[in-house]
């Protein structure tokens, strides 16, 4: 836009801002610019209701912004931005308490360490518990063919309501277990991944390469 355009438009701009105030009465009164659903820019002194909601500047008598004020956010788009600033708080949390926490990179790694040790040991046991009760539900399906209905001997005397019964728990049993050593080693493999992240994120706030 060379420089006669843009005077004539300002010139344009001031004599329609201009007659608007003739038309209130009140040279204090606020001139608002806004741009519709078609992209045409208005000037008044209240905006339509249907635009109030979007964004909207106040003018002075040379068209000149004094103001702006921002859209009106829908809940979607306040509630991503709460989310926005909950993300940015929790890391700036973390940051602080990395600074306070470790001295060292080898303070982590070896508070590192001596967790997942710990995470490992509860691994092993409950491994160690799983092969036991194998083994048991082993020798328990062995004497359940002794007994009807597994018995290949159609006279077999009926099962022991007690057999039953250490079965059923057993089974129970094993299925826990597993589950147990599933969980262990999902935090096993979480602890792991957030250390080295805590790792990679103090050497970034003490500038260690």
């Amino acid at each position: 836009m060379n420089n006669t355009v843009r005077v004539r438009r300002i010139a344009s701009i001031a004599a329609a801002i201009g007659c608007l105030i003739a038309q209130t009465g009140h040279a204090g009164t606020n001139v608002y610019r806004w741009v519709d659903s078609h992209g045409i820019v208005h000037y008044g002194d209240q905006i339509p209701p249907k635009y109030s909601s979007r964004e909207r500047e106040v003018v002075n008598p040379e068209g000149v912004v004094v103001k702006r004020m921002a859209a009106q956010q829908t809940a979607a788009e306040i509630a991503a931005e709460q989310q926005r600033e909950h993300a940015a708080q929790a890391k700036r949390n973390r940051d602080r308490n990395l600074l306070n926490t470790y001295v060292s990179v080898s303070d982590i790694v070896r508070l590192r360490d001596q967790r997942l040790a710990l995470v490992a040991d509860q691994v092993n046991v409950t491994r160690q518990f799983l092969d036991i009760l194998q083994a048991k539900l082993v020798r328990l399906r062995a004497d359940s063919l002794r007994y009807r209905p597994y018995a290949a001997n159609p006279k077999a005397a009926p099962m022991p309501d007690q057999l039953a019964d250490d079965l059923v728990r057993v089974g129970t049993d094993i299925r826990t277990q597993r589950q147990n050593l599933v969980e262990k080693q999902g935090e096993e493999t979480a602890m792991r991944a957030q250390f080295d992240g805590d790792i990679k994120r103090f050497k970034e706030l003490k500038g260690i390469h």
